[in-house]
């Protein structure tokens, strides 16, 4: 009895020695973005790309030219409910002493600079699709923005949730990096990298497993809004009906082709669309309407 007791303790730590090895938080090599030089205006279109500011600005803030990255909305969710952090320059409170590298990491696996996963509210399973260079320029961008002494707030999750620990195992099972959808043409390549890597358009509208995953299956196909009221909707052609030339109008003014406007969340979607040059907010429309 006694071996046996040794031998299933000598083999679970082994086991245990082994998960911990396959989730531990991921990072990037130290070079990887040596040779890149950040290009802070180039950023700023980076920034408004991946819609930063709706999630990270105060609640019921005001679009402006200079967001006020202070964190503090919240979002629901079936696990708990997740507040969106201070990311402005401020060096304690903020992000103003992370690197490139630790933006990188945070974007591209999910890891904190302090070696700790974070929770996928953060939609880095698409952003693990986007270019160190992006990156880099998103970086230099954000220190331009004001700091803001503003404390991040805690998320509100109760157990087995609550351990960041099983995270890795979750990053295991579902963090992907590959494309969802073929681009045969330059314009829907760049439509691919502005929903698949930097918009994050899947993270509200494609269903999710039980455990939170997206279902790549029934990609872009609407799901049930977060909060439990109501859904976000389907973006497939079948079901929005809308030429490309009227998506691209939306995403620049947030009129629908039957006059009526976005809300809710939407709005601040669109707030960071309008700001993109005209051929982005195209080929977004083009990779839309190209879906099957």
């Amino acid at each position: 009895m006694r071996r046996f007791i040794v031998n299933v303790t000598f083999f679970g730590l082994i086991g245990l020695g082994i998960f911990w090895f396959l989730t531990r938080p991921e990072t990037l090599p130290e070079t990887a973005l040596d040779g890149l030089t950040a290009d802070a205006t180039h950023g700023k279109q980076v920034f408004y790309a991946a819609g930063c500011a709706a999630c990270h600005t105060a609640p019921e803030a005001e679009a402006a030219e200079m967001p006020i990255l202070s964190g503090g909305q919240t979002f629901p969710s079936p696990f708990g409910t997740f507040t969106a952090p201070n990311i402005s320059s401020d060096p304690v409170q903020g992000i103003g002493n992370w690197s490139a590298l630790d933006l990188a990491n945070a974007m591209k696996h999910g890891t904190s600079p302090d070696g700790q996963h974070y929770y996928p509210a953060f939609p880095y399973t698409t952003y693990a699709r986007a270019s160190l260079q992006d990156i880099a320029d998103l970086h230099a961008f954000l220190m331009t923005l004001p700091a803001d002494a503003t404390p991040s707030q805690p998320h509100v999750l109760g157990f087995p949730f609550n351990i960041r620990l099983s995270l890795g195992g979750w990053k295991w099972l579902f963090l992907d990096d590959t494309w969802v959808t073929q681009a045969p043409t330059p314009e829907l390549e760049r439509g691919r990298y502005l929903v698949e890597a930097l918009g994050h358009c899947g993270e509200c509208h494609t269903p999710r497993g039980p455990l939170g995953d997206t279902d790549f299956g029934a990609w872009l196909t609407g799901a049930p809004d977060p909060s439990g009221k109501g859904k976000v909707p389907d973006i497939t052609p079948g079901a929005l009906g809308w030429p490309a030339q009227e998506l691209a109008y939306y995403f620049e003014t947030g009129f629908t082709p039957e006059y009526d406007s976005a809300g809710g969340h939407m709005t601040h979607v669109i707030e960071n669309l309008s700001q993109l040059p005209a051929e982005d907010r195209d080929a977004i429309a083009a990779y839309l309407t190209a879906l099957p």
